[in-house]
């Protein structure tokens, strides 16, 4: 048994109602709270920067999905619980490890520095 306890049905946030739902690679609400993850910097999905971004922010956003959806998760606070814009800054575990770092792996995230890096020069 892993100790996460944490877990519900995530979809593409929509609309102006968002209680549990995906945003894009490295924020997501869940029960009302929107998360930022703290531990990676994913591409924005919102406004890319260029074709490259956009299409890896929507990689991004998809493999988060299933990765919430794939069962049980723990919320930690590691550093600040806010950031200046007001999210809950979570690492996101499973079984003691980073979902954040499945996505760095993958490619479809980099390790948070404390700013954005450049999806358009890969």
């Amino acid at each position: 048994m892993t100790g996460d306890h944490e877990v519900a049905a995530f979809g593409r946030c929509e609309g102006p109602a968002r209680v549990t739902c995906v945003v894009d690679g490295d924020t997501f609400w869940y029960r009302g709270l929107k998360i930022r993850i703290a531990d990676i910097n994913a591409p924005e999905l919102g406004h890319p920067s260029c074709a490259d971004e956009a299409r890896l922010a929507e990689g991004a956003t998809r493999r988060l999905t299933d990765l919430l959806n794939a069962g049980p998760f723990t919320l930690a606070v590691e550093g600040r619980e806010t950031d200046r814009y007001g999210r809950a800054l979570r690492v996101v575990l499973r079984g003691g490890r980073s979902l954040g770092e499945v996505l760095e792996r993958e490619g479809l995230a980099e390790h948070w520095h404390g700013r954005r890096g450049d999806w358009c020069e890969i």
